[in-house]
């Protein structure tokens, strides 16, 4: 772990983690093999033990039904949900893989079915999501405030520039990459009535 800051969000990771298997009744086994994650690696995750890539995440969230962005959220032990989150509350997490920094918007734990995330994306970066389909529908707006993303959906490319919004439905693989010479920069909306 790089500073007290990522101690902190891997932490909130590991009790949302726990959390979310405990709700579902779920076995480290059983989401291992839901997920396609190593039974192992969950375990370093739900200790904070691991910083666990964006990749990771994503299969996780899949495993458990929820958005990825759900498992930034703070625990259900937590202090009540309150409806307005400052800045320097959100939470912001960097993917030691890409190198991309998210930083969850919402308020945590407000019963929304919407999440916003705000992502800088470094020139170059690449991040491919392998998970399709889901039990429940999630449904994502990539809306660029900075610089240009590709994003490919299953066999759909699009380039996406400054004020371009993509509406999308998660349920194929789905790729992001940065192939400018600068970062970029977005908001994600995402839309997970299961999550509330």
């Amino acid at each position: 772990m790089d500073n007290p800051t990522d101690a902190g969000i891997n932490e909130r990771i590991a009790r949302r983690v726990r959390d979310l298997r405990a709700t579902r009744g779920l076995t480290l086994d059983a989401l291992a093999a839901r997920s396609g994650v190593s039974r192992s690696m969950i375990s370093m995750i739900e200790r904070g033990a691991a910083s666990p890539t964006a990749v990771v995440l994503e299969k996780l969230a899949a495993g458990l039904s929820v958005s990825m962005a759900s498992l930034f959220g703070a625990s259900s032990e937590s202090a009540p949900a309150r409806p307005l989150v400052r800045r320097a509350q959100q939470a912001q997490w960097r993917d030691p893989q890409s190198g991309y920094t998210r930083r969850s918007v919402s308020p945590p734990n407000w019963p929304s079915p919407i999440q916003l995330v705000e992502v800088d994306f470094p020139a170059g970066a690449r991040v491919a999501y392998e998970t399709g389909s889901r039990e429940n529908v999630i449904h994502q707006q990539v809306w660029v405030m900075d610089g240009r993303i590709d994003v490919e959906l299953g066999n759909e490319r699009h380039a996406l520039h400054a004020g371009d919004c993509l509406a999308m439905r998660l349920d194929q693989p789905l790729i992001f990459s940065n192939p400018g010479s600068q970062a970029a920069r977005y908001v994600v909306a995402i839309c997970d009535a299961s999550g509330i």
